[in-house]
């Protein structure tokens, strides 16, 4: 078997440099190109990875870290774990990702604690595991004709079967896996990585006694390459002696949110993280080099903590960023450069990868952004008993006080917040910031917009009414280029999910809020028409979440800064007349501590900067909030600790999963009845089922009927459509009340 790679990255970003992944998915959903067409350009943003990475001196590439949509949807195909009423589609890997006019797509939620959404795999009585390894095979080769021998990656067995909540069918699957790497072998590959993230989380006894089952079964195969297992987003702990007693040749342990201060692994190659995947700061060499120094193994490999998936790719393509905080930053191509850096200082060419050239100093390897936190399958979380907020009364005085000032009928009907960006307001923004449209003009441009969408809600019949945002270029983006303490970037793209893509703003100093934001088009909106309109605002920790933060101070003083520039604008917009406020944080699970000694203490300072942002409002001030797409059924007290008067959360594409949760939520709540994640138009019987599901659990003065989340990404013409649908349903069911 050949040495491990001395440096090498776990991932790397997959959407292109200039997003040409997400504008040749939507050329061929829409039918203006063909599969071929789609093909081509996956595999030119895979050679030119592959070459950019070698040119950079990289010695370990990886392959089948590409993916059209998702990597775990990506492994539910490669094991055969496809629905059987997905297999007669046109494209069952893109009916699984979207759903079509006549199939719901699969569940989405979020990837452990980042704002990366995978695909959750469906795995029932009836599911058959059979081995289809035509993705990673044909990426191998693809690489070996261009020159590269790489090293595939593949989400491993453990982690995948706790995802779909299935490690009862681990037998199964690790026959497909033995099967795999005996493909592989026959194919001349010296190393296969298998991703177990979950094994960071705390697990229990038998959740480790699979591990140990499926690395000494895998590891026990005949025929097969190196074994890599690669664990990351936080400190492997209790799992780390099960792997260490496994046949396994290679560890990969994460040293920049794991916090180990050393590892003893004689015997095996440990492949070090030193360089973050998650943020865009520069890596400390003294530091780097102290935390290798910590590793006692056979061999030592440098590489990223993570893979570089969740960073943009390149510092370069900033031209507008302050030359002095630039200097700061490392994106996916500096932070490869970083590893090859470090991987050349720490080990002498004689004896590369053997013996660190570093000083023998145990590292401080405390998280630079935020601490490691939970994947979907944490446990729930449960908070005392809420308390009123400061400055607000009991919500039962609350509701009353409300509902005399709004008279809403039962089952009030809204929607989250955003209306579709259409490519004209798109185009308009890009002319104001080229300078060939004047500021007044495009102002003038966005007006109309709300406009429209307020005649259109009131002509669909909505009871709740929204200003569409369309002077918003992202929901966190839009707050930071009106915030001190924030940078923007033109090209710093993050692949949010399939062809989503967002633009993290970077938080590098104090924050504070010069004017109000939102005060002046939410006021236009609510001047349009005698419905009320809802004022429009992300939270403190999604807006800190959904950012690259300052590694100088404690994560929470930074949320609380933020929380303070949000409550002056609810009261801007209380004081304009605006008599609805929703205040969105769909991150509050997101952020949710791996190990469950830490949850606790987050729950009760995140709950504390959301309560600080709104409690300034009054009883007769209706607070909405939103979550979405994150598992919030395991953190609903924290949730109704917030004491928010109405919560909206994603419920329609889960397949009401948290309606099993909600029983005892004492406040209004509107589970989602239209998944906006798909093309699909929900029926107004499919939404009056859902809707049926939700009054079966909960009174109906505290229901409302709204979609999963915003509309943003969907079309005028199945939003409307669909809306419609949705007001049909709760009319039916507001008549039979």
């Amino acid at each position: 078997m050949s040495p491990f790679p001395t440096s090498t990255v776990l991932g790397y970003p997959r959407i292109g440099p200039h997003r040409e992944l997400k504008r040749a998915l939507e050329s061929y959903w829409d039918g203006r190109a063909t599969r071929d067409d789609l093909d081509r350009v996956g595999a030119e943003i895979r050679e030119r990875t592959w070459r950019r990475l070698a040119e950079l001196g990289l010695e370990g590439l990886p392959s089948n870290t590409f993916s059209m949509y998702d990597q775990v949807l990506d492994t539910a195909v490669l094991l055969g774990a496809v629905p059987a009423r997905y297999r007669d589609a046109d494209d069952p890997y893109f009916a699984m990702a979207r759903g079509t006019e006549q199939l719901a797509p699969l569940r989405m939620t979020k990837w452990f604690d980042t704002n990366y959404h995978y695909i959750v795999p469906e795995i029932g009585p009836d599911t058959v595991f059979e081995l289809d390894p035509g993705k990673p095979l044909s990426e191998v080769r693809e690489a070996r004709a261009l020159g590269y021998e790489t090293r595939p990656v593949v989400v491993g067995p453990v982690t995948f079967l706790l995802l779909a909540s299935a490690l009862d069918r681990l037998d199964e699957v690790l026959a497909c896996y033995e099967e795999l790497l005996s493909v592989l072998a026959a194919e001349g590959v010296a190393w296969v990585q298998l991703d177990e993230p979950a094994l960071v989380a705390d697990r229990t006894p038998e959740e480790l006694a699979a591990v140990r089952t499926a690395y000494e079964r895998l590891g026990a195969a005949g025929a097969r390459p190196g074994l890599f297992v690669a664990t990351y987003f936080g400190e492997t702990g209790e799992a780390l002696p099960v792997l260490a007693g496994t046949p396994v040749e290679a560890i990969g342990v994460d040293l920049v949110r794991g916090g180990v201060p050393g590892i003893d692994l004689p015997g095996k190659t440990v492949v070090a993280g030193v360089v973050s995947g998650r943020d865009v700061w520069r890596t400390s060499p003294e530091r780097a080099l102290a935390a290798l120094a910590g590793v006692r193994a056979g061999r030592v490999t440098v590489s990223t903590s993570c893979s570089l998936l969740h960073v943009p790719y390149d510092v370069a393509a900033e031209p507008r960023l302050d030359p002095a905080l630039k200097e700061r930053l490392a994106f996916a191509e500096q932070k490869v450069a970083e590893v090859v850096a470090l991987s050349r200082t720490a080990f002498p060419s004689s004896t590369a990868g053997l013996v660190p050239a570093a000083p023998s100093v145990a590292p401080s390897v405390a998280p630079s952004v935020a601490p490691s936190v939970a994947p979907s399958v944490a446990p729930s979380v449960a908070l005392p008993a809420p308390v009123a907020a400061e400055g607000r009364g009991p919500y039962a005085e609350r509701a009353a006080a409300q509902a005399e000032r709004l008279r809403l009928p039962p089952l009030p009907t809204t929607t989250i917040g955003s209306f579709p960006q259409t490519g004209a307001l798109r185009a308009a923004r890009a002319a104001v910031a080229a300078g060939t449209l004047s500021r007044e003009d495009y102002e003038r441009r966005v007006e109309a917009e709300i406009e429209r969408v307020i005649r259109l809600q009131e002509g669909l019949g909505l009871d709740v009414l929204v200003h569409g945002e369309p002077e918003r270029n992202d929901m966190v983006q839009y707050f930071a280029e009106h915030l001190d303490g924030f940078a923007v970037t033109a090209n710093g793209w993050v692949q949010s999910y399939g062809s989503r893509c967002t633009r993290p703003p970077i938080l590098h100093g104090d924050v504070g809020r010069p004017s109000p934001i939102t005060v002046r088009w939410a006021a236009y909106a609510q001047s349009l028409t005698g419905k009320a309109v809802k004022g429009m605002l992300t939270g403190p920790v999604t807006i800190v979440a959904w950012s690259f933060v300052r590694d100088d101070l404690p994560l929470r003083d930074v949320v609380f800064q933020v929380a303070d520039a949000v409550r002056e604008e609810v009261s801007d917009l209380e004081a304009a007349g605006v008599k609805i406020i929703q205040v969105d944080e769909p991150a509050l699970r997101e952020l949710l501590p791996l190990r469950r000694a830490a949850q606790d203490d987050y729950l009760e300072w995140a709950v504390a900067t959301y309560r600080r942002a709104t409690s300034g409002a009054s009883d007769r001030t209706q607070i909405h909030t939103h979550l979405c797409y994150s598992d919030a059924d395991q953190i609903l007290a924290a949730i109704d600790g917030l004491d928010a008067d109405v919560t909206t959360i994603e419920s329609a594409r889960s397949g009401g999963r948290i309606l099993g949760a909600v029983k005892a939520f004492g406040r209004g709540l509107g589970p989602g009845v239209y998944d906006i994640h798909s093309p699909r138009v929900p029926s107004a019987a499919e939404v009056e089922e859902l809707l049926r599901a939700t009054l079966a659990v909960l009174p109906a003065e505290r229901v409302w009927v709204n979609p999963d989340c915003g509309l943003k990404t969907r079309t005028y013409e199945q939003v409307e459509a669909s809306l419609a649908n949705v007001v049909a349903a709760a009319r039916e069911l507001r008549d039979a009340l």
